[in-house]
C-alpha cells in the first residue's frame, strides 16, 4: 500500500511540477543561485511528503553541526535510496549531491538534480571523474555544500565499506570543512523489503566539523580513515536505539 501511494505521489508530483520547469528555466537565466534554492525547496517538500507516506520516523542528531553560514562537504555512509531523502530535508541551502553517472539518464529526477547543481560521477572514466571533482571544488568555493558517499556505492552488508580518498580532495582543495554524517536504517525502509516500503525509525547524525586546513600533511593522508571511524562509531551507537 505504501509503495502504491509513493508511486502515485511521484506521478502526480511530476505532472504538477511541469509548469515549475519552465519557471526554473527563466529564473536560471537571470539568477542561477536562486534557481538552485527554489529547486531544492521544491524537492525537500516532495521528500517530506514521501517520508510521511512511507511512515519514516526520523530522528536528527547533531543539528548544531549543520553549517548554514558556509559550504561544507557532508560525507555519509550509503545504506539506501532513502539516504538522499533524509539527507536533503536536513541539509542546508544550497546543497548538491554527488551521484553515479547512470542517474543522469533518469527522466525528471535528473532534471531536478541538475537544477540543484548535483554532480554525476563516472566511476569507470578517470578523466571524467577528475573533471567532476574539479566541478565540485568550484561549487564548494561558490557556497554550495556537497553531500557525498565516500564508500562509492551502496553498502549491502553490515558496518561500512572502505572510504575512497578522492572524495576528500573536494574539501582539501576548496578549504571547506568536512562533516561526517552517520545514517541508520534507511535500507530497512525499502532495499531489505524490495519492492515493498516499510515504516521504520531512521536516525541521521551530523558529527563535529573537521577542518583539513588545520591538519598537517600526514593527517590529511589519513582523513578518509579518520572520517570513516567517526561515522562507524556513531553508526554502531545509534543502531542500539532502533
Amino acid at each position: 500500500m505504501r509503495l502504491f501511494l509513493v508511486a502515485l505521489f511521484l506521478v502526480l508530483y511530476s505532472i504538477f511540477t511541469v509548469p515549475m520547469c519552465a519557471a526554473e528555466w527563466i529564473i536560471g537565466r537571470i539568477n542561477p543561485e536562486k534557481k538552485a534554492v527554489i529547486a531544492q525547496k521544491c524537492v525537500v517538500t516532495g521528500f517530506k511528503i514521501i517520508l510521511f507516506i512511507s511512515g519514516v520516523r526520523l530522528t536528527v542528531k547533531g543539528g548544531e553541526n549543520i553549517l548554514h553560514d558556509r559550504a561544507a562537504l557532508y560525507t555519509y555512509n550509503h545504506r539506501g535510496y532513502f539516504d538522499i531523502l533524509v539527507g536533503y530535508i536536513t541539509a542546508p541551502m544550497r546543497t548538491a549531491y554527488v551521484s553515479k553517472k547512470e542517474i543522469e539518464n533518469v527522466p525528471v529526477i535528473s532534471w531536478w538534480m541538475k537544477c540543484m547543481n548535483c554532480l554525476f560521477l563516472d566511476r569507470k572514466d578517470i578523466r571524467q571523474g577528475m573533471k567532476t571533482i574539479t566541478e565540485g571544488i568550484e561549487l564548494l568555493k561558490s557556497g554550495t555544500s556537497i553531500y557525498i558517499a565516500p564508500e562509492g556505492t551502496r553498502n549491502k552488508g553490515e558496518g561500512l565499506l572502505e572510504f575512497h580518498d578522492a572524495s576528500f580532495k573536494l574539501a582539501d582543495k576548496s578549504k571547506a570543512p568536512v562533516i561526517p554524517v552517520a545514517i541508520n536504517n534507511t535500507d530497512e525502509v525499502f532495499e531489505k523489503h524490495f519492492p515493498w516500503i516499510h515504516s521504520q525509525h531512521v536516525i541521521i547524525e551530523y558529527c563535529t566539523p573537521i577542518y583539513m586546513d588545520n591538519m598537517d600533511r600526514q593527517e590529511k593522508k589519513q582523513i578518509s580513515g579518520i572520517v570513516r571511524q567517526i561515522i562507524l562509531e556513531k553508526f554502531q551507537q545509534n543502531a542500539q536505539e532502533i
